[in-house]
């Protein structure tokens, strides 16, 4: 059952095949045996088994309604549950029990979605490698040395390994696709301010967004569909001919390593075999712009963080501490700049897709990095691992244009690589429909690899 769609466990509650306490029940199994993975904070076990029987009665009386009845879901600790602790993955708010659900929480679990925990993270969310030094780092289910990417890592885990059926997490420079690309699942960033981003632990209010990570597209449709109340899973159409994919002759292209690029050159290929035509584009964005996501991010991370600043600082780990000292140093002429760019980038990506359907272009430009390690060598040149990773997500935060990462392959070293799909905003109907006709057409293989993995982790 661990491995079934969405789709089809709601299939099989209506059948009577299994109820939401047996699937809720195999999926804390799951979550007690891989607890090395260190996917979540808290588990909640008991609410979650009362939510479970909750929905058996509703099935029972012909009352499931919710897009999400019985499905049990898991959410990166930033996003406030009422009466559960939400840590944000700080030792600061280590017993802090919010009184009230986060706005997507709350729509969620109104469609029948049962909570199956808090998930462990990059320390308020200023990180991509989820080693956190309060609860420990979250690993990669492909390969335990290596991170599962972050900030939302333990997500990027839960949904690989099969700790739950779908994940909620953050994405302010790239949280949700680089543990997406990391794990070998889907993620999605929708367009800025579409999902409810009310009772969430903020770095930025200007670049964060909420969005899934789920096992496979059609999931993906589900959960977006429960999140927004419209209709994506009509766009699960494996036709794409004529799509327009836009391929970057510039930026997206440079600084890459040698197994990403191959495997990115391959699913431009495999969309063109689909009927995509391919159409190189110059994109109005520069290594110098990626400095934006700092003014504008730290900045407002000041802001949100200040008492902390104030009165805790010693109580953060060293790189989030490093980050919000630096917070109040930049200048307000510096961050006003930053935002009139943004404004800037924002028109002239959107004008791009006056051209394109779709941007086609790697989701980052390594595999994840083993845990602890700080820098990395691409191509003769050495930078950040953090700078490194959020060079090309980015991007899309800044202007708030939704980006999808979806799995392309496993490069050498046997860890994923991610395809990264981004659209007009508000054009998530064209990334599922695009998605959806890549995976159909070349995922099956790579599904089964991670269907395999899953099994073989709990078989030990």
């Amino acid at each position: 059952m661990e491995n079934l769609s969405i789709r089809s466990l709601k299939e099989g509650y209506e059948k009577k095949l299994f109820s939401p306490v047996e699937v809720t029940k195999m999926y804390l199994d799951r979550i007690h045996h891989l607890q090395d993975l260190n996917a979540y904070i808290t588990v909640t076990e008991n609410i979650a088994l009362q939510q479970a029987e909750i929905a058996v009665k509703r099935y029972a009386a012909d009352e499931a309604s919710g897009i999400l009845e019985g499905i049990p879901l898991s959410y990166k600790d930033n996003l406030n549950t009422k009466g559960i602790r939400t840590t944000s993955g700080s030792k600061i708010d280590e017993n802090f029990i919010p009184i009230e659900d986060a706005g997507v929480v709350r729509t969620l679990q109104k469609e029948g979605a049962i909570n199956l925990g808090k998930l462990n993270m990059h320390e308020f969310a200023f990180g991509i490698t989820s080693n956190n030094p309060f609860y420990g780092p979250v690993k990669n289910p492909w390969n335990h040395e290596y991170t599962p990417g972050g900030s939302s890592g333990g997500s990027g885990a839960a949904v690989a390994a099969s700790l739950s059926a779908a994940s909620i997490g953050t994405d302010t420079a790239g949280s949700i696709r680089i543990p997406a690309a990391s794990c070998g699942v889907i993620g999605l960033k929708p367009t800025h301010g579409l999902i409810d981003a009310s009772g969430v632990k903020h770095i930025s209010w200007t670049l964060d967004h909420i969005g899934p990570l789920t096992k496979n597209m059609d999931d993906l449709a589900i959960i977006m569909e429960a999140m927004t109340g419209k209709n994506f899973t009509v766009n699960l159409k494996e036709d794409i001919r004529g799509l327009r994919i836009g391929v970057p002759k510039n930026y997206f292209n440079e600084g890459i390593d040698e197994n990403t690029a191959i495997l990115y050159k391959k699913a431009l290929k495999d969309l063109e075999s689909l009927g995509a035509i391919l159409i190189e584009i110059d994109i109005p964005y520069s290594p110098e712009d990626l400095a934006l996501s700092f003014a504008i991010g730290l900045s407002e991370a000041g802001f949100v963080h200040e008492e902390t600043i104030l009165s805790a600082l010693d109580s953060l780990g060293l790189d989030v501490k490093a980050s919000l000292e630096n917070s109040h140093a930049i200048p307000a002429l510096d961050y006003i700049k930053a935002l009139k760019r943004r404004a800037q980038i924002t028109i002239q990506i959107e004008r791009l897709f006056e051209k394109v359907d779709i941007i086609a272009t790697p989701t980052t430009p390594i595999t994840p990095q083993k845990i602890g390690e700080e820098m990395v060598e691409i191509n003769g040149t050495q930078d950040s691992v953090y700078h490194t990773m959020i060079r090309l997500p980015a991007i899309f935060n800044v202007t708030g244009h939704p980006a999808l990462s979806i799995p392309c392959g496993l490069a050498d070293n046997g860890l994923p690589v991610g395809l990264q799909l981004a659209a007009a905003r508000y054009n998530e109907r064209v990334l599922i429909h695009a998605g959806f006709a890549y995976e159909q057409g070349f995922l099956t293989s790579f599904y089964e690899k991670r269907n395999k993995l899953a099994e073989l982790a709990i078989n030990k």
